[in-house]
């Protein structure tokens, strides 16, 4: 074989080669970039997935503590106009809060987290001024301070969570909202122990006089 041809055979293996090789490097980097393509499409549907979840949860969570609110208020307007006042109807709604509140813990921002906890705190006491009706030495009293409660700081209570949620999800931005919450907060904790300590009075007064 004389040098020319040698030239051109060595040429012709190295363009082969050379293709060979290059062909492989597009497809590699064609591969790399479809996989991370997919990566990111299933990261963004798993985010999506998660904000679906969460707004469903904040969904459950307002409905269930505004059922909750009205329930309790709904009772002591009947039991006011003497009318018999089935528990069935209150106690779903507390269940129903519960449940949804339980599975709130494990999911919820501290910031959000802590309003949905004062919220529960205070149904919870709103209950029991419910429950507490019927041995209060008082009525009229009891029944206008429970009315003033639902309709008061229980009230603003699920209207702060709602904006809370609504916050967070970024529905609802407010440049002065951590202000806000923190009033708000301080507010229903205030009035609710307050609630709690005249409640507990009256227990031990009721028991002393048993």
């Amino acid at each position: 074989m004389d040098v020319t041809t040698l030239a051109i055979a060595l040429i012709s293996v190295g363009g082969t080669l050379g293709g060979t090789l290059g062909g492989a490097v597009l497809s590699q980097r064609a591969n790399r970039e479809q996989n991370e393509r997919a990566d990111r499409q299933r990261a963004e549907e798993r985010h999506d997935q998660a904000q679906q979840a969460r707004r469903d949860l904040y969904a459950r969570l307002n409905t269930t503590a505004r059922a909750y609110r009205v329930a309790a208020r709904d009772a002591v307007r009947a039991a006011e106009r003497g009318e018999d006042v089935e528990p069935i109807t209150l106690d779903a709604a507390k269940e129903a809060w519960a449940e949804e509140y339980a599975q709130a813990q494990m999911a919820l921002e501290k910031d959000v987290l802590e309003v949905a906890s004062a919220l529960n705190r205070a149904l919870e006491v709103g209950y029991s001024v419910v429950k507490q009706l019927p041995s209060s030495p008082d009525l009229d009293r009891a029944y206008n301070r429970a009315k003033a409660w639902f309709s008061g700081p229980l009230s603003h209570g699920v209207y702060l969570l709602r904006v809370t949620l609504r916050h967070d999800l970024g529905v609802e931005v407010e440049p002065d909202f951590e202000r806000t919450r923190i009033q708000l907060l301080t507010a229903l904790d205030s009035e609710r122990r307050n609630l709690e300590r005249l409640l507990a009075s009256e227990q031990t007064r009721a028991a002393r006089s048993a």
